[in-house]
Parts: C-alpha cells; structure tokens; sequence
C-alpha cells in the first residue's frame, strides 16, 4: 500500500498471502474503495454508555417490584418522567467479575474475565465502532473523569479518554490546528511507519513459534486498528466539518471547574448530544470515575469522594450522602434522556429513538464490593425495537428467590446486601443485556463476552 499516492485499495487474497498464516482476514475497510464507506445508512442507530463507579446505596436504589407497575425506588426517582422510555433491570452479573472487584469498570462491556493472566477482550462499544464507523468522521467517543476510559480494543487495549470539554469539542468539531496539509503529512508518515512494521513481520514469519506467532496475531490486530483509524482520518480531512450553531457552541466549547460537577456532566451529556445530532460518531462511553477515584459533588455538600461514601460501614451519615449522590448522578442522566427526546437528528426524527442509552456500574455494593444484581437502566432505542415501561427482574425469575426482604417500616433490610454479593440467578449475565444491544444496534452476532443467551425486552 502507497499512502503517499492514496493507493488504499487492498485486494484480499494480497492481504492474505502477505500475511501469511497468522491471521485470517475478513473484509475489511481498507479492502472497501476510499469514500465508498462513507455513504449513510437509512436509520442511523446510536449507543450512549454512562458507568457510575462503586456501586449504589442499594436499600434506596433497589426496585422490589417487577413488571410494568413498579413503584420507582427513592435513588430512581428522577427517571419517573421517562417511564414509558425506560427499563430498569435488576439481578445481572458478569461472573468474571465476582472474584476480582477492582475490575469491574474494566470489564463492564467487555464481558470478559480478568484474573492475573488474562487479557481484556472488546468493548461493546468498540465492537458497535467496527460496524459504524465506516459513516462517521469519528469512530467513538471515549469521554472520563479521569483515566479509566470504559473502551477496550480488540487485542484487550484501553482506549484513552478526554476529560476537559473545550478538548472533546475541539476533537469533533474543530479544524487541526496545524491545518490540514500538516495533519494529511502527519497521518502519511503514520502510514509509512505502519508499513515500515509489516515488513519487518513478514521477514521474522519464518523463525517464530506457536507462541510468538500468538502473539504476533494480536500485534497484527492493533497494526490493522491503526491502520484503518489512519485513511479514515485522511480521508475526512477533505469532508466539511458539521456546522455547529452559536447557542450550541456556547453550551459546549467550554470547560468547568471541578467544583461544579452537575454542569460538567450536562455539559458532557451535550456533547453526546450534539455528535449524534451531527452525526460525528455514533458511539460514545462516559465514565464518571473508576472504583478509586471517582469525585466528590460539593456543590452538593459531599466533600468525600465516591470510594469513601460507598466502604459507609452503616454511617447513616455515609449512607445518606451515598443516597444522595446516586441520586444526583441519575438527574443528570435524566437530563441526558431528555436532550435526546428534544433534539432532531439529521432525518428529523427525536435522537431517543434512535439511541440506546445504558446506565449504571459494575459493582453493586460498594461497601463489601458485592459484584451482584448490578444497578442498570437501559433507555432509548425504541425506533430499534425495544419496548420499555417495565422493570425487568432477573432474581424473581430465579429458582428459589424468595422475594426481597422487608422490615417492620416496610423498607429493605440489609439482609439484600447478601444478593448484592451473590447472585440469585447466576445465569443472569450482564452480557446477555449487551448481546441484545449489540443485535439492536445491527451486528450479526451470537454471543458477545459470556453471554449465555440474550435478554428479551
């Protein structure tokens, strides 16, 4: 492949026989004609992932009814307008999870298992990214607190993430600040670098064992990831950037002090907005803090950060502030559900149809890293054949769950912590919910992580 004189167009059985044996390629884009991917599909399908760290206050965020009557819990209330847009869902795991507790932002949509010598596996946005990508200028969005992005690439490599609004604007709606012959020069010496690589693989092919060659085939991988992100970005150097009105402008291209958190992620929030409108990407993932280092609200008065609020020890105190906290997160994803139902996107259709947005953490009880019954709602998507307006419980439909345990006030017991460390229907994976939104969202997929079958909603 010439980058230099644009020559992208790879014939398959070339790709195959200059890689040899080591991996096996399906068709890619960069067999694909430059421009031929960039033609829109009919109904643009969009995912929005929200991933809150710790876990909840589960006695006030838990849901003890199922079906289509359920009472909103206190922690859940904010979401009660949206209801009919809704599902909350009780009772999932992921058993890869259970033994290894400072993983779970790590394999939340991944699915995968991360013991000592385990590799990640792809993220269910990166896998929706391979689909999508082909009709936007950016293939994902990656947005964090910090720097535990919820994106994994396919060789189990984490995607980094932007943090600050004025950058996370600038990427996807701002000319290269060297201008574009400088980026175009940029992305080209890229290529020759890459080229540079595979050369030198094919002369190592001969001399490597079975390991080396396993180990290659993943290095191949990212060089293929590269390689596409690269005549990507070449290739929409020469597309118009979207045009951004002033009021929109004015909302995003900003940045907040971290003192004010409700407005940095409404603001984040807007963002998404505005790239799904626009059509830039079609993917995004937003992590509001890992396990340790998720940050305080003081605008709120918490001063504490998440990981002290959710190891309470029974502080009613603590347990208050916790409450409060989830409480304020879910409002601001209440906020993000309706810019979605108020803003049109390019066919002039609301974007909460056409957009799968889902909430919430890899941890339910922060206090004992309880990795059961995890805390989700999954909104949106309805142009996409979801039907919401119930709470689907996975441990009522458990064999021998004896229903949820209350005491003389009526509320929860702390007798539920014990569900939220164990799972009552341990088929129940989480990656049965991502497996029904990788198959929304158009792939033609199976299995997707350790999904043992596929949620019905």
């Amino acid at each position: 492949m010439n980058y230099l004189s644009q020559s992208w167009l790879m014939n398959r059985r070339h790709a195959l026989r200059a890689l040899g044996s080591f991996i096996s390629l399906p068709l890619l884009d960069c067999m694909i004609p430059l421009r031929a991917a960039e033609t829109a599909t009919a109904t643009p399908r969009r995912s929005a992932f929200i991933y809150l760290a710790n876990g909840v206050h589960s006695l006030n965020y838990q849901i003890t009814t199922q079906g289509k009557d359920y009472k909103f819990s206190r922690s859940l209330m904010p979401l009660e307008k949206h209801r009919e847009f809704i599902t909350p869902i009780s009772g999932l795991h992921h058993p890869g999870s259970l033994s290894h507790h400072h993983n779970c932002i790590s394999i939340w949509l991944t699915g995968g298992k991360l013991g000592p010598s385990d590799r990640n596996t792809i993220s269910l946005d990166q896998k929706m990214a391979e689909l999508t990508a082909q009709h936007t200028r950016t293939a994902s969005l990656e947005v964090a607190i910090n720097e535990n992005s919820l994106a994994w690439t396919a060789d189990g490599v984490r995607l980094p993430a932007l943090r600050r609004c004025s950058e996370i604007f600038a990427s996807l709606f701002e000319e290269p600040k060297d201008g574009k012959t400088a980026q175009r020069r940029a992305l080209r010496r890229k290529g020759s670098v890459l080229d540079a690589n595979l050369a030198e693989v094919r002369q190592l092919e001969r001399k490597m064992g079975s390991e080396d060659k396993g180990r290659m085939e993943q290095y191949l991988t990212s060089v293929r990831e590269a390689e596409i992100r690269t005549r990507r970005a070449d290739a929409w150097l020469d597309t118009p950037l979207p045009a951004v009105s002033d009021a929109d402008r004015k909302r995003t291209n900003r940045d907040i002090a971290a003192t004010m958190a409700g407005d940095y992620f409404r603001t984040v929030y807007d963002l998404m907005v505005l790239a799904f409108q626009t059509d830039v990407t079609r993917v995004a993932t937003f992590s509001m803090g890992g396990e340790g280092n998720a940050i305080s609200i003081p605008e709120i008065g918490i001063t504490e950060t998440r990981h002290q609020l959710s190891h309470h020890g029974g502080d009613p105190i603590y347990m208050e502030k916790l409450t409060m906290y989830d409480t304020f997160a879910i409002e601001q994803f209440s906020y993000f559900l309706t810019r979605l139902a108020e803003t049109k996107d390019l066919t002039g259709k609301p974007l909460l149809g056409s957009t799968m947005a889902l909430f919430g953490s890899g941890m339910s009880y922060g206090h004992s890293h309880g990795n059961a019954n995890l805390p989700l709602v999954l909104a949106g998507g309805s142009d996409l054949g979801l039907k919401h307006g119930s709470h689907l419980d996975f441990n009522h439909a458990a064999p021998g769950f004896q229903g949820y345990t209350f005491g003389a006030d009526g509320a929860l017991t702390t007798a539920h912590y014990q569900l939220c460390s164990r799972p009552a229907n341990s088929d129940a994976h989480m990656s049965n919910l991502l497996l029904l939104m990788a198959q929304r969202m158009g792939l033609e997929i199976d299995k997707f992580g350790d999904s043992n079958k596929v949620v019905s909603l």
